[in-house]
């Protein structure tokens, strides 16, 4: 169970994981020593599962995202441990969602263009024994919760 202090440092942390632990501590009321232990809780606990860079896609030469609904074959979904994991390795795979409805797995890719989006799906997917059919959804644009104005 997370307290007042707790969201604090979560929202914080949201925004900026490099907001030093002094700053934290000040905005939370709370000694940096506390409030270092408490972060280390929050990442024990499973709460804070990390701290990343947000690397932009295209600055890296991947500026085409999309997203794949892939569906699987009925057979298939005896073992989606496998499925999941064949999906994590693919260096394009930014994200993976399993989902409900028509579809099971929902993947975010980010790739340098079209053909190479193109070799993704029919090379690395639809050849796979597993996936009865893929849908492709280009990206124009996205943004991320703490790019953007919305808020919770």
């Amino acid at each position: 169970m997370l307290d007042e202090t707790d969201h604090l440092i979560v929202q914080m942390l949201q925004a900026d994981a490099r907001t030093p632990n002094n700053a934290i501590a000040a905005a939370a009321g709370i000694a940096p020593s506390t409030c270092h232990g408490r972060i280390r809780s929050l990442q024990e606990r499973g709460v804070i599962r990390g701290f990343h860079a947000d690397v932009d896609p295209a600055a890296v030469g991947r500026g085409l995202q999309a997203l794949i609904a892939i569906r699987l074959q009925a057979h298939a979904r005896a073992n989606l441990t496998r499925f999941e994991n064949y999906l994590a390795g693919l260096p394009a795979v930014e994200s993976i969602f399993f989902v409900t409805g028509d579809r099971d797995f929902l993947i975010h890719v980010a790739v340098a263009d079209s053909a190479v989006l193109r070799a993704l799906v029919a090379d690395n997917l639809s050849l796979r024994p597993e996936v009865a059919g893929t849908n492709t959804t280009v990206i124009f644009e996205y943004l991320r919760r703490a790019d953007s104005s919305l808020t919770a």
